[in-house]
């Protein structure tokens, strides 16, 4: 009796080569967490960790860029030191600074929807300038509309209480956090396919 070998491809090439570069962002995004500095007049520090979530949605698009930043969230709440200066656990994600974390998948989502749209993924080099900028710019507010209404609503003070420590003190490390992630898209090192 003559047997047969039948192969079964259970994922999708593409699916594994997608979330194997989710994993890879999310591993960045918490090695680039780790480089913070606390501001004494504010709750939370300044953090590389939101480079990460730029490039998630850049080179990953909104779907994948959340993915990825989900799993960077699920790592960092089972307990793996990748928060902004190596906290980890499930507290910190409602802690003081679980308003900007929560927010962070929203705003991959944002930013890869901002320069990809919702079909395929291309180059973030191709993209024009005021195109990752915008996206950059809108993913940020929406970190910074989640971690000032998260100390709102935590600390039980004013939206321009709220503004002056958990936004203001912020402005200058995000414009250069955004310019530096639009040298990175467009000098076109890194190639997304």
């Amino acid at each position: 009796m003559a047997t047969q070998d039948r192969s079964v491809e259970l994922v999708d090439a593409d699916v594994i080569r997608s979330f194997a570069r989710a994993a890879l962002l999310a591993a960045l995004t918490g090695a680039l967490a780790y480089v913070s500095i606390p501001i004494p007049f504010s709750l939370a520090p300044i953090s590389l960790g939101i480079v990460g979530i730029f490039l998630a949605g850049l080179y990953l698009g909104p779907r994948w860029g959340t993915v990825s930043i989900l799993l960077y969230l699920a790592a960092g709440a089972a307990g793996a030191p990748i928060f902004a200066n190596g906290n980890a656990g499930l507290g910190i994600l409602f802690g003081r600074t679980g308003g900007y974390l929560w927010s962070y998948p929203i705003a991959a989502f944002v930013i890869g929807a901002t320069v990809h749209g919702f079909g395929d993924l291309r180059n973030p080099a191709d993209a024009s300038i005021p195109v990752l900028t915008g996206g950059l710019v809108a993913g940020t507010l929406v970190i910074y509309t989640g971690g000032v209404l998260w100390f709102m609503w935590l600390l039980e003070i004013g939206l321009r209480e709220a503004i002056a420590i958990g936004a203001a003190p912020f402005v200058v490390g995000e414009v250069l956090k955004i310019a530096a992630t639009v040298a990175i898209a467009k000098s076109d090192v890194v190639d997304p396919t």
